[in-house]
């Protein structure tokens, strides 16, 4: 599996960039995973972990960036996702250095792809089909970018030109030898402690936060269908984490969970100089971490992540996990 992407796939690529804003090395995060704060940002492991799990790979899929993901370490696959990052170069700006959609590319393409080459020989260009390659991406493009003011188009000319960015990238990875993509969809960040704190509604969610994440999931699982003929034997999936944390919030007690609005570690305010996202430095967590839907003010906790790479792996709902499942995906 290779991955891609920002902070929701991010297993620690962060921690080894100098000056970023954007980074959990500490408590409370990793509060509940096997090796303490790694980079994850949640109280757990991520959807990608859980993933990895459900399809049997031996090990924690690697960051790219620590200086021991080399040698053997890379045969079953390189995490290159950075928090904070976006599909287009200029979003996460503020949030210091991180690694685009673009670079996390050229990275697979220019280092990890000779060293595979190096450890697997001739075996290198064929064995590509059978990973996974998974994206997820996109959210940072409008909550770190175009929702800052930097764009003076509107949310739809602004989607469209991430789509078709995000499609040429899929075909760079084509290109390169990928087949297997699993397109992550961009959350309800509507719904998010750090919206709705920001922007306090009625009925608990953003709206315009929500409208511009549907609007990219609709082209985004369009996609799915529409690049095909242009990228011949690939099959696509597009997981639809849209409506499953959606449904979760919507019901929460009926899911497992009580709390659906609240962080459940204490989250540095903005009027702190924080950005109302990422948990205070050694601050105060709640005990019931698996009831809560949200663990800081933007990322799930294990708990959500858990059934959202469930329903990824085995869904049968075309609402779920279109045209099938991660599981059906790896089988082919």
């Amino acid at each position: 599996m290779f991955v891609f992407g920002s902070s929701l796939v991010d297993n620690g690529n962060n921690n080894f960039l100098p000056n970023s804003l954007a980074k959990v090395d500490y408590f409370p995060y990793g509060i509940d995973f096997p090796l303490g704060p790694s980079g994850r940002f949640s109280n757990g492991k991520n959807v990608i972990d859980i993933l990895g799990q459900k399809l049997n790979l031996p090990t924690y899929i690697p960051p790219f960036n620590d200086p021991s993901t080399k040698g053997r370490m890379i045969v079953n696959g390189v995490n290159y996702a950075s928090g904070g990052s976006g599909i287009l170069d200029n979003t996460g700006a503020l949030a210091g250095n991180v690694i685009s959609l673009n670079q996390q590319i050229r990275n697979f393409e220019e280092v990890t792809l000779p060293e595979l080459g190096l450890q697997l020989g001739e075996r290198s260009t064929g064995i590509l089909s059978q990973f996974l390659f998974v994206v997820g991406s996109g959210g940072n493009d409008y909550s770190l970018n175009y929702f800052l003011g930097n764009n003076n188009v509107s949310v739809e000319a602004f989607t469209a030109n991430l789509t078709t960015t995000l499609s040429n990238q899929l075909k760079r990875l084509y290109g390169l030898g990928a087949r297997k993509f699993v397109l992550m969809a961009i959350n309800p960040n509507g719904c998010s402690p750090m919206a709705t704190v920001r922007v306090p509604t009625s009925n608990g969610c953003v709206q315009s936060l929500n409208t511009a994440a549907q609007m990219f999931n609709a082209h985004l699982k369009d996609l799915v269908l529409a690049i095909r003929p242009e990228m011949p034997g690939s099959n696509l999936v597009f997981v639809n984490s849209y409506k499953i944390i959606r449904d979760i919030i919507r019901f929460p007690i009926s899911r497992g969970f009580r709390n659906a609005s609240n962080s459940c570690c204490e989250v540095t305010k903005i009027s702190e100089g924080g950005t109302g996202i990422l948990c205070k430095r050694g601050g105060t967590v709640c005990a019931n971490r698996s009831e809560y839907v949200y663990f800081d003010g933007l990322h799930p906790t294990e708990a959500v992540n858990v059934v959202i790479a469930t329903k990824a792996f085995s869904s049968y709902l075309k609402a779920e996990v279109f045209p099938f499942n991660v599981k059906h995906l790896s089988e082919i």
